[in-house]
């Protein structure tokens, strides 16, 4: 074996790997001045996982807590505080069983993601999740109208989390559903998503408790059967109001 020193090309590196790397450049510095170092290292982490052509990533808050040696509760709270810096966009699981969706925001993401002039993907699966929770109310006309989309991508550009969002359609929906059962208003539905605007302001003002949020889908889902039920058979219903805590 030679004793000379092995020369390269000036100027030139090479990698060891030549799979797996990952563009950190300057958002990725941006994203370690800004974020505690847990939720920089959730941050790294889905970075690296994600797709290259989307920025997304489809994981359970148990895979993460158990890739990163932590607990679900931490990854939750890590979870909040990418999208409060809006790092990250989150399309929560539907149910216990399915994958959350996670999105690298586009001003964190490196790599180019389609038609610069459209909505940047995190916008577009906002604004979905926004439209999915609307629909799904029940007390609401059925239809998301173009005036509904530009109001949440206004919603999305005020960064507004898409938690708060959901959670003021829940309980302006009980709201809605009390009053039809009460007799209090004609039964006409929701017919605009600018509706809950004024329920949003107040939960920002005072955030729902710890698990109010569940009890406020089980209320709705409650005060839906009885309205159904009225309606079918004109009958008085008796109501618990939805104000009591859980």
């Amino acid at each position: 074996m030679s004793d000379k020193p092995v020369s390269f090309e000036s100027g030139k590196l090479r990698l060891k790997e030549p799979t797996g790397w990952f563009a950190a450049g300057n958002h990725f510095h941006r994203a370690l001045t800004l974020l505690s170092d847990g939720a920089f290292k959730l941050f790294a982490y889905l970075c690296l996982e994600a797709h290259r052509q989307t920025g997304r990533l489809e994981a359970t808050h148990q895979e993460l807590a158990t890739a990163l040696g932590k607990s679900k509760r931490t990854i939750g709270t890590h979870i909040d505080e990418l999208q409060a810096h809006r790092v990250c966009t989150v399309l929560p699981a539907k149910n216990q069983y399915a994958r959350t969706v996670f999105e690298i925001s586009e001003d964190y993401w490196p790599y180019h993601r389609g038609d610069p002039s459209q909505p940047s993907s995190d916008q577009r699966m906002y604004i979905d999740s926004v439209r999915e929770s609307f629909l799904s109310l029940g007390c609401v006309s059925g239809r998301f109208s173009v005036a509904d989309e530009q109001t949440a991508k206004h919603m999305h550009q005020s960064a507004i989390p898409l938690a708060v969002i959901q959670n003021a359609m829940l309980l302006g929906a009980c709201r809605k559903y009390e009053s039809w059962l009460n007799r209090q208003e004609v039964r006409e539905p929701i017919q605009s998503l600018r509706y809950f605007e004024s329920v949003i302001a107040e939960i920002q003002a005072q955030p729902l408790p710890a698990g109010y949020a569940a009890y406020l889908r089980r209320k709705m889902q409650q005060y839906a059967l009885a309205a159904q039920t009225m309606q079918t058979h004109q009958t008085d219903v008796v109501l618990v109001p939805h104000s009591e805590p859980p």
